[in-house]
């Protein structure tokens, strides 16, 4: 059983022992697979990126990681909606995502999954490090375009792998 496939195992049963504890869970559950929900993911994916964009535009860029950040995590959202699953925990989301790429249900470059890592390799980008940074330091400006048009590109592309996944559009 591979990590993340333990992570996932872990993250159920972290579910199923909350909503008998508390009627409600931090973790991940089975649902019946279901693309409605993963289009209302892909639009909040999108609306993320397009808020992204236009904070930036408006002087506020210092909130445009997040906003870069969570279109991407919508994405992942919806691929769990399509597969049947539901998270409400980002390392459960990650874990279920790494283990649909490992058995070939999905194909998503691995950039993706590690830039939802705190911990990474050296050259790896982390969109999680970076939404912190913004959001907990005092920075007001996004000043690295580079930076800005990569996670723009990468939002992107990752929305159309996602509309291929889960809708079969491209």
């Amino acid at each position: 059983m591979s990590q993340a496939s333990k992570k996932v195992d872990w993250c159920l049963k972290k579910a199923q022992k909350e909503i008998l504890e508390e009627n409600t869970h931090r973790g991940l559950i089975e649902i019946t697979p279901d693309i409605k929900p993963a289009g209302k993911h892909i639009a909040k994916a999108e609306h993320n990126l397009n808020a992204a964009l236009d904070f930036a535009k408006m002087g506020y860029s210092d909130w445009s990681p997040s906003a870069f950040f969570y279109s991407m995590y919508h994405c992942f959202l919806a691929i769990l909606s399509k597969f049947g699953y539901q998270s409400r925990n980002q390392e459960c989301t990650i874990a279920t995502i790494e283990m649909l790429n490992e058995e070939g249900k999905i194909i998503i470059d691995k950039k993706f999954i590690a830039t939802f890592k705190t911990e990474k390799d050296k050259g790896e980008f982390s969109t999680i490090e970076l939404r912190e940074d913004f959001q907990y330091g005092v920075e007001m400006e996004f000043k690295k375009k580079e930076e800005f048009e990569r996670l723009e590109n990468m939002c992107k592309e990752l929305i159309d792998i996602t509309k291929n996944i889960c809708l079969g559009e491209m």
